[in-house]
């Protein structure tokens, strides 16, 4: 899959009953695909779908849950002319979704599972890594690090290399500082302010902020209420160079977006 030149807004889909941002609204099947068609009328230029809930506190979903979930909508959802994600750490998982049409594998454990790394390199997919300290359940219990900067870098770059010597080109990475993922709100701060220093990865970097708790932090909103942060918290992604907006408000991300590159002297076509 090609990016396209400007930002991407990619579109997120949780086929979850239990995620933190859509409250299980789109759990079915029908509603996933309902949900998915309004991103893309809205100009979603990626589509990310996802059946188990990685918020902080969650639980694990055994692999026949999240393959029922997952792979009826990657299906429905190949016959539209967009870009499916699918986000799992299970191989098993992303075996299915590759073949059902899947051309992003989207992995919180950066391809850490046995067996992960194969099926991507057996695959012509691109795949995101993503730094997480701990594991989704407990990774908020008092996150520590010494440089959070140099030591999450330096997880994507030894991520990388792996991947690479593992047969999956540098031209089929994207990265993920993974906000939120085992890090303190100043955590998240510090890793923003210096995005600078992922984007020298010299691969593309996907940036997911959208209704997260550190804009709750900042604005004194709840989750149903931080659309215009996660707008704003967007556009300063594309001033640090991210290449992927992962985002669950997509009609206002790319409102912004366009208007954004348009004042820049920088417009982009419309989808």
């Amino acid at each position: 899959m090609k990016l396209i030149d400007g930002p991407n807004i990619m579109g997120i889909i949780n086929v979850t009953p239990d995620s933190f941002s859509d409250h299980g609204l789109y759990a079915t099947t029908e509603k996933a695909i309902e949900h998915a068609d309004r991103l893309i009328e809205e100009g979603a230029d990626i589509l990310d779908i996802g059946g188990e809930s990685t918020r902080p506190g969650s639980m694990a979903v055994d692999l026949e849950e999240e393959l029922r979930r997952v792979i009826p909508v990657v299906e429905a959802l190949s016959k539209r002319n967009i870009p499916l994600s699918v986000d799992t750490s299970k191989p098993e998982v992303m075996r299915a979704a590759i073949r059902a049409g899947a051309s992003i594998i989207n992995d919180v454990n950066a391809l850490q599972k046995p067996g992960a790394l194969e099926v991507i390199a057996e695959s012509n997919v691109q795949v995101c890594l993503m730094h997480m300290q701990g594991e989704p359940r407990s990774m908020q219990n008092n996150p520590q690090y010494a440089d959070i900067v140099n030591e999450v870098r330096s997880f994507l770059q030894h991520r990388m290399d792996i991947a690479c010597r593992a047969g999956i080109g540098l031209d089929r990475i994207i990265i993920d500082p993974g906000f939120g993922f085992g890090k303190t709100f100043q955590h998240n701060i510090e890793l923003f302010q210096h995005l600078d220093q992922f984007t020298k990865l010299n691969v593309p970097v996907l940036v997911g902020l959208s209704r997260k708790s550190m804009l709750g932090t900042i604005t004194g909103n709840d989750v149903d209420n931080r659309v215009h942060a996660s707008v704003a918290a967007a556009l300063l992604a594309i001033d640090k160079g991210a290449k992927i907006l992962r985002v669950h408000d997509v009609k206002a991300t790319k409102d912004a977006v366009l208007v954004y590159n348009t004042l820049n002297g920088n417009p982009i076509p419309r989808n």
